[in-house]
């Protein structure tokens, strides 16, 4: 039975128990798995860095190209169509919208020519539709270069992937006017 003793905090008992306590330092011991995956990866990094994986001046050139290319590229195209949206609005922003008659596509905004044309006279739509067609040739543009390059390096995996893939985009586009 406990007892509280009211002069401190202590719980006393009335059985009287031979208790004896024994302290054992325990050793810490460092994980050996854990401190086997470190110095695993330690090694790993170091070969890494001691190898060449790096790329070669030429890779990293072309890298950058192609990079430059898509990040200026969408940045132009991204310019011209909000250059022909102003100009949009400040033409026909105050115009009331027709939902009554379904209007297509005119059809000089059907080819890349037509577009130009309209460019040319001054057609804030066609304005518009030629920061698209850069948007399109952007990519189709950055599958030459790297073509061309692989080509000049006669790799010709990458040689045949680039023409499939130049291929492909051939076809979208050309199927798009059959």
């Amino acid at each position: 039975m406990y007892k509280f003793n009211s002069s401190g905090w202590e719980w006393k008992s009335s059985v009287q128990s031979k208790v004896e306590l024994v302290a054992l330092p325990l050793q810490s011991e460092p994980d050996s798995d854990i401190q086997e995956l470190t110095e695993r990866a330690h090694k790993i990094t170091d070969d890494i860095d001691s190898n060449s994986i790096t790329k070669t001046s030429s890779e990293q050139q072309l890298e950058n190209l192609l990079s430059n290319l898509l990040k200026y590229g969408v940045f132009i195209a991204s310019a011209v169509v909000l250059l022909g949206g102003i100009l949009y609005l400040i033409r026909h922003g105050a115009e009331p919208a027709e939902y009554q008659f379904f209007r297509g596509t005119p059809s000089q905004f059907r080819s890349p020519t037509g577009v130009v044309e309209a460019v040319f006279s001054g057609s804030s739509r066609g304005i518009i539709q030629l920061g698209l067609l850069l948007l399109i040739a952007t990519p189709i543009v950055r599958v030459i270069v790297s073509l061309l390059a692989f080509i000049r390096r006669r790799d010709l995996i990458y040689i045949f992937v680039n023409l499939f893939v130049l291929a492909a985009l051939t076809y979208s586009l050309i199927g798009a006017y059959y």
